[in-house]
């Protein structure tokens, strides 16, 4: 694998190149307006390591020996310094510090002991960071959950990974399960009973309990789009290089203000955000909840820098009337994950916010995110790709028998390295189904050219098949959302007893927009002529949906498509 840009110098020399190589259709980026930090991070010493009993991989060298020994070099550099902004309200590291260790202290007191599971249904707030910060300290495991979690799912959660204490917000105690069916939960916590337990008059826990590297430190369940979700086993050493990995190939330093602006309780928000926070020194300013509106206002005032969203959360930005009105100067990196971002996207980004780097990120939940980043720069030249493997990691792409493919072809991504998890929690039949040889089978169809850019086109099962035609949804979707004012667009294949599939898609519309295109059977129409002109003919959509709400997706930002499915199910 090509190594990253180590020094500034060669960041500009990789700029100019792609600027002269750049086709003369692409988007013109400004890349070298952002200053690069000096402080930041451009080479770690890699070395092979064999972990997890049977891996052989790349990891860096010298590294912290757990997640809570990221947040304590944090907490040395700048104790005074910012740590968490939530509603105006600021909390330095030392702050935080003396607030986890109460916390720690008084669920030590209750019976909370290193090893034990304890589930967060917590939402972006102060108290997701103090609670998690507490639970690693005591060498416990923190399972988060998301809030949009109801009663069944809960108990299912609770009692899978056997949690002996649940944290929650005091609005969701409705959704707790009785004690008959909360398996060995002993203690039930509301968030503002852990919030007094953080300022009240308890000696604070000062030591982390010792754990090896490879221990479990986060349980994160999957969306679970077939059958029950399952706990992926997030360990301190792959939490640990995929902070590194975003530091790295970010550039990030001490002075980032990075927005938390997707869920805590999900591997971006908790890795991405909370956990590269704590690795750089970064001050973390959480938003309970995303609106456009409200977003850019706090981007603009608390300046800042660093931003991990899905696309449709920047088109809602780029679509608000006072856009130009906010001071975003600051905004270094857009970064965005899962597909590529739509041309139309990166061209207004780079109208309106010629200062601020793109990046495209690819990973998941069992890669404890990210698995490729795009080079700084590259993205204008790169657009229908997700970047190069990070630093220490591996990916294969091979065909339905296992085998690699060349350069170029389309197979599975299987994806290695540190951070990949170890397996599945007490499912030893998913973790025996999921991995190979210590690589993580994905599901995803994609590609790796000969440069080592990886293109990831489809799930295997969303790819559509038109009378023998593959058609990659993706490409669909990102077509949709070139229309002016498609905020995003899902593409799904709709039974037919001739051809297989047909292409049916849902399309989300700004209201503005969509209330001043006319009649919704016009506009199908004329979205479909859109399709017409960039298309083959056998991928423009058949028939259009058009929604006025956004479209479902987890909380990774990932669409929803089987549920999608379920709404022309009916119809077909």
């Amino acid at each position: 694998m090509r190594p990253p840009c180590n020094d500034t110098e060669s960041v500009r020399r990789s700029l100019a190149y792609h600027r002269r190589s750049a086709r003369p259709d692409a988007p013109r980026i400004d890349l070298e307006t952002p200053a690069m930090p000096t402080d930041a991070p451009t080479a770690f010493a890699v070395r092979r390591e064999t972990r997890f009993g049977e891996r052989l991989v790349r990891c860096f060298a010298e590294r912290p020996p757990s997640v809570h020994a990221m947040f304590e070099r944090a907490l040395a550099r700048g104790p005074g310094r910012d740590a968490i902004v939530f509603e105006g309200r600021r909390t330095a590291w030392a702050v935080l510090d003396e607030a986890a260790g109460r916390l720690a202290a008084a669920l030590a007191t209750r019976g909370l002991a290193a090893g034990e599971r304890v589930v967060m249904l917590l939402s972006n707030r102060p108290e997701f960071v103090v609670t998690l910060l507490a639970v690693l300290r005591l060498g416990a495991i923190a399972v988060p959950v998301s809030i949009r979690e109801q009663a069944p799912g809960l108990a299912y959660v609770l009692g899978q990974c056997g949690a002996a204490a649940i944290v929650f917000d005091d609005e969701l105690a409705d959704r707790l399960p009785a004690t008959d069916a909360a398996g060995p939960l002993r203690l039930r916590l509301a968030a503002s009973e852990a919030a007094a337990l953080a300022a009240g008059p308890q000696a604070p826990l000062r030591e982390a309990a010792p754990v090896h590297e490879e221990d479990t430190a986060v349980i994160l369940y999957t969306s679970g789009t077939t059958g029950r979700p399952k706990g992926a086993m997030l360990s301190h050493v792959g939490i640990v290089h995929s902070a590194m990995h975003y530091a790295l190939h970010m550039r990030l330093g001490p002075d980032e203000r990075s927005a938390l602006a997707v869920p805590a309780s999900h591997v971006t928000g908790l890795v991405a955000m909370i956990a590269t926070m704590w690795q750089v020194g970064g001050a973390l300013v959480v938003i309970p909840q995303f609106k456009a509106p409200e977003f850019l206002a706090l981007a603009a005032r608390e300046r800042i820098t660093h931003t991990i969203l899905v696309p449709a959360m920047y088109a809602l930005c780029l679509l608000q009337p006072d856009f130009g009105r906010h001071d975003l100067s600051a905004w270094r990196i857009g970064c965005y994950g899962g597909a590529p971002m739509p041309r139309s996207t990166i061209e207004a980004l780079a109208a309106k916010l010629p200062g601020m780097i793109p990046m495209n990120c690819y990973g998941s939940t069992e890669t404890t995110s990210p698995a490729t980043a795009m080079p700084i720069g590259e993205q204008a030249v790169h657009l229908d790709s997700v970047g190069r493997p990070v630093e220490c990691c591996d990916i294969v792409v091979v065909d339905d028998q296992g085998r690699e493919v060349p350069p170029g072809e389309t197979g599975e991504l299987l994806i290695g390295g540190p951070m990949v998890v170890r397996g599945y929690w007490d499912n030893p039949e998913a973790t025996a189904s999921g991995f190979v040889g210590g690589y993580w089978r994905s599901g995803d169809l994609g590609s790796i050219d000969a440069d080592g850019y990886v293109r990831v086109f489809d799930r295997k099962k969303d790819m559509i098949n038109r009378g023998g035609y593959k058609i990659w949804s993706v490409e669909v979707e990102n077509t949709l959302v070139g229309f002016h004012g498609v905020v995003e667009a899902a593409a799904v294949g709709v039974p037919c007893p001739v051809l297989g599939e047909r292409v049916h898609a849902f399309v989300h519309m700004d209201a503005a927009a969509r209330s001043a295109a006319g009649e919704p059977s016009a506009l199908a129409e004329a979205m479909r002529a859109f399709c017409a002109e960039r298309l083959a003919d056998y991928k423009v959509p058949e028939t259009i949906g058009l929604r006025d709400e956004p479209l479902p997706r987890n909380a990774n930002g990932k669409l929803l498509k089987r549920e999608m499915r379920g709404w022309i199910a009916p119809a077909a």
